[in-house]
């Protein structure tokens, strides 16, 4: 089993920035796909930002289009965690955000349906 904890999240202004974590106990992730995902009031939960396991040749990362150039997900193996970097916030980037580890270490996914694992989720609101 893995358990995974999030946390960084918070309330901060339109523009500003903040960096979630998510620690993994349990097992160690670092052959796990991971993943970022949230969910807004009234909204269904997306995909937000994979990261696939680190490799010789690095990891390979995805981006939903709405976070791309702002968000950066990267994990530190050593510390078994993995972060969302998020930059240049807007209002709609308001939701509880969500990380996941899927047992595949190479494929990516943007269904929530093929993760194993959750944690409880982190509040990031983003004032106007």
């Amino acid at each position: 089993q893995v358990q995974l904890v999030e946390g960084g999240g918070g309330l901060v202004q339109d523009g500003g920035s903040l960096r979630l974590s998510c620690a993994a106990s349990g097992r160690t992730i670092n052959n796990y796909v991971m993943g970022w995902f949230r969910q807004a009031p009234g909204k269904e939960r997306e995909f937000i930002a994979g990261i696939t396991a680190i490799t010789w040749s690095g990891s390979r990362t995805s981006y939903v289009d709405s976070v791309k150039g702002r968000f950066t997900i990267s994990r530190d193996n050593a510390k078994n965690t993995v972060y969302l970097q998020m930059n240049s916030l807007k209002p709609e980037d308001t939701a509880v955000y969500y990380c996941a580890a899927k047992s595949s270490s190479y494929k990516l996914a943007t269904s929530g349906g093929e993760y194993d694992y959750w944690g409880q989720g982190t509040q990031v609101t983003v004032s106007s």
